[in-house]
């Protein structure tokens, strides 16, 4: 990361594009180095299922590579993060610099207006905004929680939605430095059109992602040699 915005900072300040595209190539090497040093490969699935455009993309959230690997997926990401990583040096300058949405957490309805407004903005443009339905990184296999809230930026932005899967926890844990090697599967599945109500949607956003992460954790823990027991016994 450090290298990456040395050779890239006399430009960056000048060009959205380069900004975004050298964020591409960190992740690019990120995605490299976790197969070949510590035997972590990443597949993405349902690429057909990205459309062009500005879009919605409603993530499981169980890591911090959950926020990363977007940019391998769509054109042109606009993620929602705290307020706090913009005081980050390197990273907040990039994450400044390529538009992505800070909010301040615990603000209430002001923080999502806020939200709101910003995230407008940016699919004005023909950004696709990421968001955590659920809000904060859960464990894998945990219990869902998911937030309305994803419904009132679905409805106010008025965007397709597309809901995505994976099972990223088990190799890249919510807190720690431990990576446990395996194979992290992210999966895109089919677009809802925009205008749905609130309830047909999060049945629907609910009602895609839980089975298919489920599905993939079991494949995930196949590859790892263990079972949902181990699981539970590892976060307990």
């Amino acid at each position: 990361m450090f290298l990456l915005a040395v050779v890239t900072l006399p430009f960056f300040l000048f060009s959205r594009w380069i900004a975004l595209e050298t964020v591409r190539l960190w992740m690019k090497n990120v995605r490299f180095s976790l197969r070949w040093i510590l035997g972590i490969e990443t597949e993405i699935r349902g690429r057909e299922n990205v459309p062009k455009g500005a879009l919605l993309y409603a993530s499981k959230h169980q890591t911090m590579y959950d926020a990363f690997f977007p940019f391998l997926i769509l054109d042109d990401p606009a993620v929602i993060i705290k307020q706090e990583l913009l005081w980050y040096p390197i990273f907040g300058w990039y994450a400044w610099r390529t538009d992505m949405i800070p909010i301040k957490r615990g603000g209430g309805s002001k923080t999502f207006e806020n939200m709101y407004a910003e995230a407008r903005k940016r699919t004005d443009k023909g950004h696709q905004v990421l968001i955590f339905p659920e809000g904060t990184r859960k464990l894998p296999g945990a219990a869902p929680a998911y937030k309305t809230g994803v419904h009132g930026l679905y409805e106010g932005l008025g965007v397709p939605c597309m809901p995505v899967a994976h099972n990223a926890g088990l190799c890249w844990p919510r807190r720690g430095i431990r990576r446990r090697p395996g194979k992290i599967i992210v999966e895109c599945l089919p677009v809802f059109p925009a205008g749905l109500e609130e309830e047909e949607f999060m049945a629907r956003l609910e009602g895609e992602i839980e089975p298919a992460c489920d599905r993939l954790l079991d494949e995930g823990l196949a590859i790892q040699g263990r079972t949902r027991a181990d699981l539970k016994v590892n976060q307990t």
